[in-house]
Order: C-alpha cells, then sequence, then structure tokens
C-alpha cells in the first residue's frame, strides 16, 4: 500500500549543503515514505542522473521514487512514477507510457478540477497551497485548512498537502482528511535532515492514530 504520509520534494538549492543524495539518504533513515524528485531549472540529462542516483538509494527500501514533470526523465531513471501539474503532460499520456504499475499523482487546486476525466488514472492528488511558500512562487492562492479539507472530503483518491508544511500542522493536515504531507524546506533546510524527518515522521504517525482513534468514536 502506498504511504504517502511524510513526503519529500527535493530542492537543488536547499538540499546543497549536504548534498542531494546525502540529503535523501538522510530522509530514509529518518523515516520519510515518498520522494519527488523536483528541479525546475535542471535539464533532462541532468535529472536522468539524479534520478538514477536516487534510484539506486531506494532500491533496497519501500520508499518510491516520483519524479515531477517530466515524463522522460520518469522513464530513464526507472523512477516508480510521475507527479504532474494542471499544465505538464496529459495523465493519459503518463499513463500509456509509464504503465499500469506506475504512480501517478496531480496537482489540484479547485474542487472543480476534480470532475477531470482523466482523474481515473491517477492514484493520488497533491492539493495546495495550504500557506504560502518561497520555494514555488508562482503558486495559486493559499487554501488554509479549510479549502484542503473541502477538497479532501470530495476526493475519492489520497490527497497529500502541500505549502509551508512542518511538523506543528501534522494534527491539522489529519483533521482535514489528508493522507500525507509534502515538504521541500522542512527537510532540505533542516541542518540536520534525519532528525528533522524523524520528527515529521512522529508527528504524522501520532496525527493518523489520533485521527483513527476520532473516527472510531
Amino acid at each position: 500500500m502506498l504511504d504517502l504520509s511524510v513526503y519529500l520534494i527535493t530542492d537543488a538549492k536547499l538540499c546543497a549543503r549536504n548534498g542531494l543524495v546525502e540529503t535523501v539518504a538522510a530522509a530514509v533513515r529518518g523515516g520519510v515514505t515518498a520522494v519527488q524528485l523536483r528541479d525546475k531549472q535542471a535539464s533532462d540529462a541532468e535529472l536522468i542522473e539524479q534520478g538514477r542516483a536516487l534510484k539506486r538509494l531506494l532500491t533496497e527500501t519501500k520508499v518510491p521514487l516520483i519524479v515531477n514533470d517530466r515524463l522522460a526523465v520518469a522513464a530513464a531513471s526507472d523512477a516508480d512514477g510521475l507527479h504532474l501539474g494542471q499544465s505538464d503532460a496529459s495523465v493519459a499520456e503518463a499513463r500509456e507510457h509509464l504503465g499500469s504499475e506506475a504512480i501517478l499523482g496531480l496537482s489540484v487546486q479547485t474542487r472543480e478540477q476534480l470532475q477531470a476525466p482523466e482523474l481515473h488514472l491517477v492514484d493520488y492528488l497533491g492539493v495546495g497551497p495550504v500557506f504560502a511558500t518561497p520555494t514555488k512562487p508562482d503558486h495559486s492562492t493559499p487554501l488554509g485548512f479549510e479549502g484542503l479539507a473541502a477538497i479532501c472530503a470530495a476526493s475519492p483518491w489520497p490527497v497529500v498537502a502541500i505549502g509551508g508544511l512542518g511538523a506543528q500542522h501534522a494534527a491539522s493536515v489529519w483533521s482535514a482528511g489528508g493522507a500525507g504531507m509534502a515538504v521541500v524546506s522542512a527537510i532540505c533546510a533542516a541542518p540536520d535532515p534525519e532528525q528533522a524527518t524523524r520528527d515529521l515522521a512522529e508527528a504524522c504517525r501520532a496525527a493518523r492514530l489520533g485521527s483513527a482513534d476520532a473516527n472510531s468514536l
């Protein structure tokens, strides 16, 4: 079963202190459950090299490697999946090229976008931004937890919340109906990425248990 609870999105500049591979390795030791390779500035060739290095690192773990946006990179690096934005390649094209076993994610900002005819082909949704975030300055209007909850309630797919989130927000994400929390700075910019990931994983575990207990009442 796909575990989206602690979802790391890489940032080349923020990972530069420790290096991309070592930052991800530290996150794995800390309990990350999914890794997305994202670098809007890198060439396909550069990303393929990075993707292959991360795939070698993650092969012995249960942590999937998901590539942001670049279908060709996902295929060439033998990644486990692809995450698409609303203006990227079509979900149908990605599914056709990567096959039925690939993990496909799609970014969603509004409830109206849940009506897209191709959504039955995805495995999860990335919803946000919950808060404004400097790692994506061109983001849409922040949703807040109320907006996140509205999309979660309307979505038959698992939702990963994104946008300015940290361990302190885990309970609110799960209360809103989220299945996970995607972070960039909270891990990549941390002085100790392993401990930062461990703190996130513990917060998410507690939030998930608390949500399950509340639903059983």
